[in-house]
């Protein structure tokens, strides 16, 4: 029983850690011990490994993290995708080791020994795609077709060079400081990919996320199925109710067939409860980029508008206060002048502040033209090939 309740923790620990790490920045999690563990995670626990280097080699070992740090974190490395396939390789021996004997079985058919192979085939393939395909890089042959194709808002784009490419930046566009180059509508740098994601390579990354959730998803019931047909062949409800007389209820059943499942099929439950998770953040993290793709902005331009709003707000309180201190001065020169409605003049500012304070999002043109600038890149199209040989 103690091998059973060490196996629960095990999988709540590695839940909370995995939660913690991968969704912790969240402001759903803000003010949580979630958000704690997640800067500890990323941040203390780091701050105090370099101190305990320093105490313990000195200089020279600090130096050595440091340069690890920059080839890990500044510069183009393979080490986030040898990760990728390690994770997706080893899952799936595992899986093959301990599930492929029960296929075929009782609800599943020998063919998900073959669907389950192209599933995973698949999935590389996109990953592959993602990470070598050009995400749209400007330079001084197309950046003229760029610029027109994506006009400055004079809100959050304006029209400046390049310090580095000594181009025209495009609106939309951003020099990556990891790759050294500008790219095109770019939406952020990808460490898993060892490449940004922009305007040419968006959609192999969609198609990424979204057949790894699919994926994902897959192997939990896959696994949930074979468990449910074991249970079936093997009569494990019958020989409960029947000969241990037990009530045939929810209730009073679930701990005995979980302790059975945790004792006969560990590996089996831990793979299920993994990939379960992960399915779980990456259907997060694809609704995000697909709610992103609907109304045609970058996670980049997410940010931007953020601090744009905030310095807009910032300015909006400073004009309201300077209006609020020349009206009580003039309210003190003119005092027969009868005195506004405190209520009235909270609602008006209120109103105004709504009315000034928005977003404008000009490259937004409705849904469907979104999609289709994510399937079909501008630059991808014959008009982009045409406007080079124009400009040329």
């Amino acid at each position: 029983m103690a091998v059973q309740w060490i196996l629960v923790c095990h999988v709540l620990v590695t839940l909370l850690v995995a939660i913690s790490f991968l969704c912790g920045h969240w402001p759903i999690f803000q003010g949580t011990f979630i958000e704690s563990i997640n800067y500890f995670i990323t941040f203390s626990a780091y701050d105090y490994f370099k101190r305990f280097v320093e105490v313990v080699f000195g200089s020279r070992g600090t130096d050595a993290i440091l340069f690890v740090e920059y080839f890990c974190c500044d510069r183009p490395n393979p080490i986030l995708q040898i990760i990728y396939l390690a994770i997706i390789g080893s899952t799936y021996y595992i899986i093959v080791k301990s599930s492929f004997s029960y296929i075929p079985g009782y609800y599943l058919s020998e063919v998900h020994r073959y669907t389950s192979l192209l599933a995973v085939s698949v999935g590389i393939l996109l990953f592959l795609l993602t990470s070598f395909s050009d995400p749209g890089t400007v330079n001084a042959e197309n950046v003229s077709h760029y610029l027109s194709a994506y006009p400055y808002d004079n809100m959050i784009f304006v029209e400046k060079e390049c310090s580095t490419c000594k181009i025209l930046k495009p609106a939309r566009s951003k020099h990556c400081s990891i790759c050294h180059r500008c790219v095109a509508r770019f939406d952020h740098h990808c460490a898993w990919m060892n490449n940004c994601i922009g305007e040419r390579n968006t959609r192999y990354f969609m198609a990424f996320l979204l057949w790894h959730f699919l994926l994902c998803l897959y192997g939990t019931v896959a696994i949930g199925l074979i468990l449910a047909g074991e249970m079936k062949e093997l009569k494990v409800i019958y020989i409960l109710t029947v000969y241990y007389e037990m009530e045939n209820s929810f209730r009073s059943l679930a701990p005995h067939v979980v302790q059975w499942l945790l004792v006969s099929y560990n590996t089996q439950i831990l793979i299920m409860v993994f990939l379960a998770i992960i399915s779980l953040l990456l259907a997060g993290f694809f609704g995000y980029h697909a709610n992103l793709c609907r109304t045609n902005t970058t996670t980049n331009e997410t940010f931007k508008w953020e601090e744009y709003l905030s310095w807009r707000r910032k300015a909006h309180e400073a004009k309201a206060s300077a209006a609020a201190l020349k009206a009580s001065i003039s309210g003190l020169r003119k005092e027969r002048k009868p005195r506004e409605s405190k209520w009235k003049a909270f609602f008006r500012r209120s109103y105004l502040g709504d009315v000034e304070i928005v977003k404008d999002n000009i490259y937004d043109k409705g849904c469907l033209h979104n999609l289709r600038d994510i399937i079909f890149p501008l630059s991808t199209r014959p008009s982009f090939s045409q406007a080079k040989l124009k400009s040329g």
